[in-house]
């Protein structure tokens, strides 16, 4: 008799359940539905956790890519047109060009009446980082003698080379290592020794050069 009494209370207590669970549903839900709301409880659980709203991602606007050296090498950026190599026809001897780079950096080294350099000294380190493009350069040492006494603007200048035009508007690429180059600015002339200045332009202006007493090819 007490299992039978223990059975029928704990149907009885599950039966109340039952029916709390219905009332409070209908008391707490609008239009409630006793299959719609009876089909979740009893077949899915529900995760009664609080859950954070995800933030919309802002896309970063991507920075352009740089072309690398190689990629420049093949859209020959750096490559001279033959229709370009027309800068020297137009242009007087290189005798009589006016000193403009001289009169450009280093104004205050004239003497006004004679307009000639007091300090060369001074005057080859403001050279060593100058931009020499668009001087005139003339090779007059170098290992290569086929490379001596070419003479022609600077149009451009690598780490390891020169690219100057002549006057029969021809391009000639000048290795700077184991040549000598002169450059000649109001009756001062000064030479460069290309396999010490085996710089880039941009990196040249910040260098430290050394005095050496000897320079050998």
């Amino acid at each position: 008799m007490t299992g039978q009494f223990i059975l029928k209370s704990l149907s009885q207590s599950r039966s109340q359940a039952e029916t709390s669970t219905q009332v409070f549903l209908k008391s707490s839900i609008r239009n409630f539905r006793g299959a719609d709301a009876t089909s979740p409880l009893s077949y899915k659980a529900v995760m009664l956790e609080y859950s954070r709203p995800k933030k919309e991602k802002v896309k970063r606007r991507s920075k352009g890519s740089r072309m690398n050296a190689a990629q420049k090498r093949r859209m020959k950026l750096f490559t001279i047109r033959p229709e370009h190599q027309r800068l020297v026809t137009s242009l007087k001897a290189p005798a009589e060009e006016p000193s403009v780079l001289v009169t450009r950096l280093c104004d205050h080294l004239q003497w006004p009446e004679t307009h000639q350099v007091n300090d060369p000294q001074f005057l080859q380190q403001k050279l060593l980082k100058a931009d020499l493009h668009g001087a005139v350069l003339s090779v007059v040492r170098s290992r290569c003698p086929s490379y001596v006494g070419t003479t022609g603007i600077l149009v451009q200048e690598f780490k390891h080379v020169f690219k100057i035009i002549t006057k029969e508007n021809k391009v000639k690429v000048i290795p700077k290592r184991n040549s000598v180059f002169s450059l000649e600015m109001g009756g001062f002339t000064s030479f460069i020794y290309g396999s010490r200045f085996e710089q880039r332009a941009s990196e040249r202006s910040a260098k430290k050069f050394k005095v050496r007493g000897t320079i050998d090819l």
